[in-house]
């Protein structure tokens, strides 16, 4: 329990009443529901993000001073015409009350209406200030509708005058398929259902079951503003701006303006005069291609008309036949004059020849004749016979010289000569190179001794030492070192870390002991002599 006491109590000792923290808050509940009760309140909406997803609505109403917190129940929520939005200046009725848990007060709203129309004219303004600035009301983006559409969507109310006269219409002028999406034209769930409707009828496959439409119709009858608010929607908007199909906006009356009718490809009046748009008169398509037909006739007459007199004209200018006939004619019947003729004179001459060759034709001059190519047919039978015997002499007498020198044992005789000339190349190519390898390991056990001997590992273990500072550098002098330096000594089987006590310089060793300490890294191997081109491995061939 929390006992609150003032100063001057605190000060004084004096007993007081005690409350608890929700005793207190509910106490200021009820004082304030008591003194203000049911009150009529205007500002502006502050601070709205929505429905909460318990239905309520929660926001704030301020003016220039002040700031007051309120909220909507669920139920009230349904049944208010005008939805709050942000910056929109209402008039509420309501309870002041309090909210225990925040220790606030707050106003329940039970009813709200915009702050006169110049309100909603106010956020209608703004909201086309801004829609317009995203390019959703140009020109330039709206399309023609279709002559003459196969199928037309329909977004109203199912029932009203607005559907019957556009029915009407629709058979009046052309009848055509029409499809109607039933949506709420006032109210709440206006907005989204004209929205859901126009994505709905552009996600309609063109093959689907159900048609899709080529131009689509959003039509209300006339209202007033708060009426008509529905179709203001950013929402409703901007499904008109992205509508694949033609749209027309046919919302109220002709005075009667929504934002729908600038996102539209086209704005009608009224939705009978959206029919009329939407689609063109039987009659005066009947008249019209009527009078079409008859302008096309009355051109093809005249072109006809000016093509026969054209021809008639250039017939004019061509010669008669019978000129034309005259010399052909005249022409034939010379030609027709010497053929007859020519045709005797013709068969008198080939009767003259034939008599002729006749003559030279007797039987026995025929058989001269053909005696004479019968000697010489068999005069060209003998010198044929002759002359193929010499070819075939010839040519047996070249194949016996050939088949002399392919016998089996002249080529047997070859294949073993190759074969020992082959293996003496081998035996002498074994020798030369087991010769090279001798020779080639001689060499290096030579080298080997050679590099035992220069190495100065040889020399530690004939009793030396090796001295090096403790930087690694190899001490050839006593005038390198002074007393007190550190230095290792390596000997044959380790080293030793040794100080210097003392530095002395000794006579030179006698003869036959090693004078210096051999360097390692100044050891040099001899090089080896390149040897010539004639010691190497002699050629297998």
């Amino acid at each position: 329990m929390i006992v609150i006491e003032s100063a001057a109590q605190q000060r004084t000792g004096a007993n007081v009443a005690e409350y608890t923290v929700s005793e207190l808050a509910n106490a200021i509940k009820r004082t304030l529901e008591d003194g203000f009760g049911y009150v009529r309140l205007r500002g502006e909406v502050s601070g709205f993000r929505g429905v909460h997803s318990s239905g309520h609505c929660y926001f704030a109403l301020k003016d220039d001073k002040a700031k007051i917190e309120a909220v909507i129940w669920r139920t009230t929520w349904q049944r208010l015409k005008v939805k709050p939005e942000e910056g929109m200046e209402v008039v509420v009725q309501g309870r002041v009350t309090t909210y225990p848990g925040s220790s606030r007060y707050q106003i329940v709203i039970e009813t709200l209406e915009p702050a006169g129309v110049g309100a909603l004219m106010a956020v209608l303004e703004e909201r086309k200030r801004k829609l317009a600035a995203e390019g959703l009301f140009d020109e330039a983006r709206k399309r023609p509708l279709p002559f003459l559409p196969r199928v037309v969507g329909i977004i109203t109310s199912p029932t009203g005058a607005v559907i019957r006269d556009m029915l009407h219409g629709f058979n009046e002028r052309f009848p055509v398929h029409v499809i109607v999406w039933p949506v709420r034209v006032q109210g709440e769930t206006c907005s989204a259902e004209v929205t859901a409707a126009i994505r709905g009828f552009n996600a309609l496959p063109p093959d689907g079951p159900v048609p899709r439409p080529d131009v689509l119709i959003v039509a209300r009858g006339g209202g007033s503003l708060e009426d008509l608010w529905g179709f203001n929607h950013e929402a409703v908007v901007r499904a008109a701006a992205e509508s694949e199909i033609p749209l027309i906006s046919a919302v109220g009356h002709e005075t009667d303006w929504t934002l729908i009718d600038f996102a539209a490809d086209a704005r009608a009046p009224t939705p009978t005069k959206a029919a009329e748009w939407a689609v063109p008169k039987h009659s005066e398509l009947v008249e019209a291609t009527t009078s079409l037909a008859l302008r096309l006739v009355s051109g093809m007459r005249r072109v006809i008309e000016g093509a026969r007199t054209h021809l008639k004209a250039a017939a004019r200018g061509l010669p008669r036949r019978e000129d034309l006939l005259a010399l052909p004619r005249q022409r034939f019947d010379a030609v027709e004059q010497r053929l007859g003729r020519a045709l005797l004179a013709n068969t008198r001459a080939h009767a003259m020849r034939l008599a002729r060759v006749s003559s030279r034709l007797h039987p026995r001059l025929l058989e001269a004749r053909l005696h004479r190519c019968r000697d010489r047919l068999e005069a060209l039978s003998r010198h044929s016979r002759d002359a193929l015997s010499r070819l075939a002499g010839a040519r047996r007498s070249r194949y016996e010289r050939v088949a002399g020198r392919l016998s089996i044992e002249s080529v047997r005789a070859r294949l073993l000569r190759g074969r020992e000339r082959l293996a003496s190349s081998a035996t002498r190519a074994e020798q030369a190179f087991r010769s090279r390898v001798a020779h080639e390991r001689a060499r290096l056990a030579g080298l080997s001794k050679l590099l035992v001997s220069l190495s100065y590992q040889g020399v530690l273990e004939r009793g030396f030492a090796l001295v090096r500072d403790m930087n690694g550098r190899t001490i050839r002098s006593v005038s390198a070192v002074g007393r007190g330096a550190e230095i290792q000594v390596e000997l044959a089987d380790g080293c030793i870390d040794a100080d210097v006590r003392d530095v002395r310089t000794s006579k030179a060793p006698p003869e036959g002991t090693v004078s210096r300490i051999v360097d390692p890294s100044q050891v040099r191997l001899p090089r080896r002599k390149r040897s010539s081109p004639d010691e190497g491995q002699g050629s297998l061939f």
